[in-house]
């Protein structure tokens, strides 16, 4: 079954971040884990990590940083979990019972419509927070 734990938590909350960037801007470590409340020396090996899956881009120098190899539209939330997690996805079911078979199946499925949402997601949901938030003033 997929396990997501706080690697991948993290890591979605960092490109959430990188992902309310203009294209050209770059963000330290410092400030992603400032703005993610995330810990700076956890946010690194996993920034590291999805650089080296072309997630990321990283710049060194004075102005350098991080910002995003690719839209958000264009990272799927399954492939971010799978760089990250140990145990992303096996199969589920081992038995013959055709009925658990089939209810297995459905669970994956399902499963599968989730795991392929875009990251651009973030994006509707800070728009959901805003008409709530505008709404209540």
């Amino acid at each position: 079954m997929v396990g997501i734990t706080s690697k991948s938590i993290y890591a979605v909350a960092a490109l959430y971040q990188l992902g309310s960037c203009r294209k050209d801007e770059t963000l330290k470590i410092k400030d992603i884990a400032s703005r993610a409340k995330i810990p700076q020396r956890f946010l690194e090996q996993i920034l590291l990590e999805l650089k080296k899956n072309n997630i990321l881009i990283s710049t060194k120098g004075a102005h350098g940083g991080y910002k995003l190899a690719k839209p958000l539209e264009n990272i799927k939330l399954a492939k971010i979990i799978s760089i990250l997690e140990n145990d992303t996805y096996t199969s589920i079911c081992k038995t013959n019972n055709s009925v658990l078979k089939l209810f297995w199946s459905d669970v994956q499925n399902n499963l599968n419509t989730v795991l392929n949402t875009p990251l651009s997601e973030l994006k509707k949901c800070e728009e959901k927070i805003n008409q709530v938030v505008n709404f209540s003033i």
